[in-house]
């Protein structure tokens, strides 16, 4: 008689929600990621952009764009990690995006006509401590609104 492990339905639900979770929150950070790892890889950015860059500085840019990882990366750091990462979600998203920003500034360095700058990566870390600590303010005011309804 062969001998079949048991294994409750709620146990194959539980690790598929969680499935689903994790990518729900993960997916944007890797699309996000790969959509400046992109940009980084144009030698000759398109006219547009490149009339942009004259008119703001190119650390604007950074900042912008990793404010915006920032942010991604709280939210998924904080929703769909386990329990020592959701409570230090801005440290490690901060970490987590100016590693990023390290590696992309390393990537810049095999891009003919581009160039690593030490500058983007202070402009990428602080563009991600914006973006974090934003949507952390953001959920905490939701919060705050949600429980004074309910006490209300």
């Amino acid at each position: 008689m062969a001998v079949e492990p048991i294994i409750s339905s709620n146990v194959r639900v539980q690790s598929l929600t969680a499935g689903v979770s994790t990518l729900r929150y993960w997916a944007p950070v890797g699309l996000y990621a790969a959509l400046i790892f992109g940009g980084s890889s144009i030698s000759n950015p398109p006219e547009a952009i490149a009339s942009l860059l004259k008119e703001l500085s190119d650390k604007a840019l950074h900042l912008c764009e990793y404010s915006i990882l920032g942010a991604l990366s709280y939210r998924a750091c904080r929703h769909a990690a386990g329990p020592w990462v959701a409570r230090h979600a801005v440290t490690m998203a901060v970490a987590g995006c100016a590693l990023y920003g390290l590696s992309d500034e390393i990537h810049q360095l095999f891009v003919p006509f581009r160039e690593s700058d030490p500058m983007d990566l202070v402009a990428d870390a602080m563009g991600a401590m914006l973006g974090a600590w934003s949507w952390r303010w953001v959920e905490w005011r939701k919060r705050g609104a949600s429980a004074s309804l309910l006490g209300a």
